[in-house]
């Protein structure tokens, strides 16, 4: 029974001493990203300005100096133990002009797909603009602000048209703690007018962490499993094939995806 009882205290011991460090591990990973950020602004991007005059051949150089970034600050959170991940079906995001739509659960979902994502572009929020960590990268790599209004949508299809992969959060926030999922239209908009096939990807953390209004130092009792599945192209032709207006098929889209979305999430659980 004495040894019963040690084991256990043991094992409450070995919890508590690895919660600390993810905690410590969490923390410090927020840190990197930061300095980083500030890094790439003060010291690579007006290098990068200087050498390189032809305004869309540094936007691509300084997508691809992001991209690598984040690679390493993902692997750095899986060697520091804070997540472990996998990642499905990755080959379907080895193409060009994708518009990818992704399910928004945690804060660090963007870091995963602009990561794995070549010739990532996406829509930025204003804020970022005029956070001394974030400008940097976000101006240098020309991503589009959402401050633009309505002409976000025509900078979109003009980014897809040239190349491009757009990554899109269609919720436009993170998923709230109830996990119900409701989309804004913006998206649907974009596939509609600009006629461009979905690449849906689900994103499942568990246990949940970074969710919305959760504090980052409150991390779970074990460490957190990303599954970030991408999955088969949803075709545009069946919510055009009808005849029906624009505003009517990015309507039946919206409702169809929060739909897909819902149930993959469903699924998955």
């Amino acid at each position: 029974m004495w040894q019963t009882s040690a084991a256990g205290a043991g094992r409450v011991m070995l919890e508590r001493v690895s919660r600390y460090w993810r905690v410590f591990a969490t923390g410090f990973s927020f840190l990197i990203f930061g300095l980083s950020g500030l890094l790439l602004r003060v010291a690579v991007f007006p290098v990068l300005r200087l050498i390189v005059w032809q305004r869309e051949k540094r936007i691509t150089l300084a997508r691809t100096v992001i991209r690598i970034a984040l690679r390493s600050f993902v692997g750095m959170m899986h060697t520091l133990g804070v997540l472990r991940y996998e990642i499905i079906g990755l080959h379907r995001l080895e193409r060009e002009g994708l518009l990818i739509l992704a399910n928004h659960p945690t804060l660090i979902d963007t870091v995963f797909l602009m990561a794995f994502v070549r010739r990532a572009d996406c829509i930025v929020n204003g804020r970022l603009w005029n956070n001394p960590f974030t400008r940097g990268p976000v101006q240098a790599a020309g991503y589009i602000n959402n401050d633009l209004g309505a002409d976000v949508v025509v900078h979109c299809i003009a980014s897809l048209k040239n190349g491009n992969n757009m990554i899109i959060f269609p919720e436009g926030t993170r998923t709230p703690s109830s996990g119900e999922i409701t989309l804004k239209r913006g998206a649907a908009n974009i596939a509609v007018r600009g006629a461009h096939n979905v690449t849906p990807v689900v994103i499942r953390c568990e246990p949940r962490t970074l969710g919305k209004g959760e504090k980052w130092w409150r991390v779970p009792s074990r460490i957190v499993h990303f599954r970030i599945e991408v999955q088969d192209d949803i075709k545009i032709d069946s919510f055009l094939a009808d005849g029906s207006t624009e505003v009517m098929a990015a309507r039946h889209l919206t409702d169809y995806l929060q739909k897909y979305f819902t149930e993959e999430g469903q699924r998955h659980a």
